[in-house]
């Protein structure tokens, strides 16, 4: 999700709600203790050199029980951000407190924002000797394409 469609998103709901990918809730008195872009400049395996950059949000949980975090407030943060540290319309990517920090994605479904799984990958598997994956074809499928194949129809 970028920059652009979060502050859309928020003008239609009035509840902020953030799920994690295991379907657990993060407790309504979160905060979001920071907004801001982070670079990030670094070599692949394969000698590439690489520049990416995110919008990061962090989320923070405290003893507040009765702090709630309105979707206009929400709005305001992120529009203050944008004016006083010129963020462009990036990707987000979310900070949560697990057993540790954990970085997630961020998508909006069914009037809630879901933290999504983000995953480690080789960014030059042609330099590694990391092979591709071949395709995967079921027999059967396979089995189907002969039969239909004719006398005289040039495919044999």
């Amino acid at each position: 999700m970028k920059l652009s469609e979060i502050k859309k998103v928020l003008l239609d709901i009035e509840e902020v709600t953030f799920i994690l990918p295991s379907g657990e809730s993060v407790p309504s008195h979160f905060h979001v203790t920071e907004v801001g872009c982070v670079h990030k400049n670094f070599i692949d395996c394969g000698g590439t050199v690489r520049n990416e950059a995110v919008i990061n949000f962090q989320l923070f949980t405290a003893s507040d029980y009765d702090h709630r975090l309105s979707a206009q407030k929400l709005r305001s943060i992120i529009e203050l951000s944008e004016k006083q540290l010129e963020l462009q319309d990036l990707e987000i990517e979310v900070e949560y407190q697990g057993e540790t920090i954990g970085k997630y994605g961020l998508e909006f479904r069914t009037d809630t924002f879901q933290l999504t799984s983000m995953q480690t990958d080789c960014l030059a598997k042609d330099k590694c000797g990391i092979p591709q994956e071949k395709p995967k074809i079921r027999l059967s499928e396979l089995q189907a394409q002969k039969n239909t194949c004719t006398p005289g129809s040039g495919c044999c």
